[in-house]
C-alpha cells in the first residue's frame, strides 16, 4: 500500500488473538476481493487547520496530509480582515485582497500549489455576509486598506448603499427578515441581493477558484437569503465557466429547529452542501452518554438529518468547542472515540478539526500578533492541537479510505456503550465508550488471518486475529478501541511508530 498508515497507543495495548496465537504465526487474510486496489479509495477526508498560516498548511500538506491520504484542508477566511490577536477577527473583512494575518497573496497561491502537488485540495473558508463590526470604527486592515463604520470599504468599491438599512443587530431567529437583514453581532451587513455586491462576491470566488482552490465553506449562510447564496453561485459559474455542480461549498446552516423554517439547512442544499450541526450535537450526547441506551441509538443517528450527499460533517468546530455544544480535545477519549466513529460511519463528508489549545474563547493562535500567526508546530510543548498526526486519527483516516463506498455491515452491541460494525468485508471497528474493559466475540465479513489494530497503534505492535469463522475474539479497553482492515496486516506493514510525538499527554491515561 503507498500510503503509511499509522495509528495511536494507549497505555494497555488491545490484544485480541486465539489462545497462544502471535503475530508471528498470523497470516495473510485470504478472500480480498479481486478488484482490491487502496489507492483507488483515496480519501474525501478534510483537515481544518484553524488559524494555520499558509506555510505551515503547506508544509503538513507535503509532511502529513498528503500521505495520509487526506483529501482536502480548509483553512480560514484568506481575505484581508481587521487587525487583532482575537481569531474571530479573521471573520471581519476588509477588502478581498489575499494579505491576511496567516499570510501573503503569494503565499496562499503557493500553498495551493504545494498541497495540489502533494494531492491535496484547498477549501477556503469564505465570509460574505458581512464586513466589519460596527464597534472596530474606523482604521486599516491586516493588508493596509482603509474600512469604517458608515460602509465605507474603498478597496471593495462598498459604499453605505451595499448594506442593508438595518442598523440593528438579528434578536429574533423566528423572523426571517430580521435575521437575514440586521446585524449578525454588530457586523455590518451586505445587501446580497445588490447587483454590486453579488459582483464582488462573485469575482472573489472566481480568483480563488483561478489560484486552485478546490472548494469553499461559506461562513453566516443562514443569515443570507438562499435566492441571493444560489444568485451568486450562479454568478460565479458564469465568470469562470463552470458548472453549479462544478463548484462545491459546504454552507454554514446551522439548523436550530426553534428559527424560522426559511432559514433551516433543507433550503440550501440546492446551492451545495450544509454543514450538519445536528449531527455534532448528537455526538456529544451519544459520547457523554450511552452509544446505545435510551430510546435511540447511534446506529440511527442520521435519521431526520439532511441526506448524506448534502452534508458536511464534523465532531467540533472553532465556534462549537467554544460554546459548549460539542465534544472538543478537553474530552480527550471520548472525543478521539467520536472522530473515529464519524471516519468509520458511512455518512456524508467527514471533517476534522485540528486547532489549538486556549483559555479564553476569544483566544488566538498561539503567538499570534493583530497582524500575522507564526508557524505551527506540533509535538510536546505545543499548544497546537495538530489532530490529523495523532495516532488513532492516521489510522483511522487509512481505514477509512479503505472501507470506501462499503455498505454498514454486521452491527453489534451491548445494549451500552460497546458497538461494532463493518464496511463490506474491508473494515471492522469496535468502540468501548465505556469505563470498565470489554470482552467481544462478534461476527464479522472479515476474511480470516491476522491484522494491525490501527487505532491503537502506529507500528503493528497491537494485533487482532479473525478466526476461520469470522469472527472477532477480543477484549477493548476501557474508552478505546479496535480498527482493522484488509491493507493493515502484520506481514504487510510498510512501517510508522507505535506512537506519535503529536499524541496529547492524555493517551493512555
Amino acid at each position: 500500500m503507498k500510503q503509511r498508515i499509522r495509528t495511536i497507543v494507549v497505555a494497555v495495548l488491545c490484544i485480541a488473538v486465539s489462545a497462544g496465537l502471535t503475530v508471528a504465526t498470523f497470516r495473510t487474510p485470504t478472500g480480498v476481493p479481486a478488484d482490491f486496489d487502496p489507492a483507488s479509495y483515496r480519501s474525501d477526508v478534510i483537515v481544518t487547520m484553524f488559524q494555520a498560516n499558509w506555510k505551515s498548511v503547506a508544509k503538513e500538506c507535503t509532511d502529513t496530509l498528503g500521505p495520509e491520504g487526506v483529501a482536502y484542508v480548509q483553512v480560514s477566511p484568506p481575505q484581508e480582515s481587521i487587525k487583532g490577536t482575537q481569531w474571530w477577527t479573521s471573520y471581519q473583512p476588509v477588502s478581498y485582497n489575499l494579505n491576511s494575518k496567516e499570510g501573503t497573496e503569494q503565499e496562499f497561491k503557493s500553498m495551493v500549489a504545494t498541497c495540489k502537488a502533494a494531492g491535496v485540495g484547498v477549501i477556503a473558508d469564505a465570509v460574505i455576509n458581512h464586513t466589519t463590526g460596527v464597534d472596530q470604527g474606523s482604521g486599516t486592515g491586516t493588508g493596509g486598506s482603509s474600512f469604517d463604520a458608515k460602509g465605507d470599504f474603498p478597496a471593495i468599491g462598498y459604499t453605505a448603499k451595499d448594506f442593508h438599512t438595518c442598523d440593528t443587530d438579528v434578536i429574533n431567529y423566528t423572523d426571517q427578515e430580521n435575521v437575514q437583514d440586521c446585524r449578525v453581532s454588530g457586523l455590518q451587513d451586505l445587501d446580497t441581493s445588490s447587483a454590486h455586491v453579488r459582483d464582488a462576491l462573485a469575482s472573489y470566488f472566481a480568483k480563488l477558484l483561478k489560484y486552485g482552490v478546490a472548494g469553499f465553506r461559506v461562513d453566516a449562510v443562514k443569515h443570507i437569503s438562499n435566492t441571493d447564496v444560489l444568485a451568486i453561485k450562479k454568478l460565479v459559474a458564469q465568470k469562470t465557466g463552470r458548472s453549479l455542480s462544478d463548484i462545491w461549498w459546504m454552507q454554514e446552516v446551522i439548523g436550530n429547529v426553534s428559527e424560522a423554517a426559511a432559514i433551516q439547512p433543507k433550503n440550501y442544499t440546492r446551492s451545495g452542501q450544509v454543514s450538519e450541526f445536528q449531527y455534532a450535537y448528537q455526538l456529544k450526547t451519544f459520547f457523554s452518554n450511552s452509544l446505545v441506551g435510551g430510546t435511540k441509538s447511534i446506529k440511527d443517528i442520521t435519521s431526520n438529518l439532511v441526506p448524506s450527499g448534502d452534508a458536511a460533517i464534523f465532531v467540533t468546530n472553532w465556534d462549537t468547542e467554544r460554546n459548549g455544544m460539542t465534544l472538543t480535545y478537553r474530552d480527550e477519549n471520548s472525543y478521539l472515540l467520536a472522530n473515529a466513529f464519524m471516519l468509520a460511519y458511512p455518512y456524508s463528508t467527514p471533517n476534522i478539526f485540528s486547532g489549538y489549545e486556549y483559555e479564553k474563547s476569544d483566544d488566538g493562535a498561539p503567538g499570534a500578533t493583530k497582524t500575522s500567526v507564526p508557524d505551527t508546530t506540533c509535538g510536546t510543548g505545543s499548544d497546537w492541537t495538530c489532530t490529523q498526526r495523532w495516532t488513532a486519527i492516521r489510522g483511522m483516516i487509512g481505514w477509512h479510505n479503505v472501507a470506501g463506498s462499503a455498505r454498514m455491515v454486521d452491527w453489534h452491541d451491548d445494549g451500552d456503550n460497546v458497538i461494532g460494525f463493518g464496511r463490506g468485508n474491508r473494515a471492522y471497528i469496535v468502540i468501548n465508550n465505556g469505563e470498565s474493559d470489554a470482552a467481544v466475540s462478534y461476527a464479522t465479513s472479515m476474511p480470516a488471518g491476522g491484522y494491525c489494530n490501527v487505532y491503537a497503534s502506529g507500528d503493528c505492535s497491537s494485533t487482532v486475529h479473525i478466526g476461520i469463522d469470522g469472527k472477532l475474539n477480543a477484549t477493548v479497553p476501557a474508552g478505546s478501541a479496535i480498527a482493522i482492515h484488509v491493507a493493515a496486516t502484520p506481514s504487510t506493514w510498510h512501517g510508522g511508530s507505535a506512537r506519535d510525538a503529536s499524541d496529547p499527554d492524555w493517551y493512555g491515561n
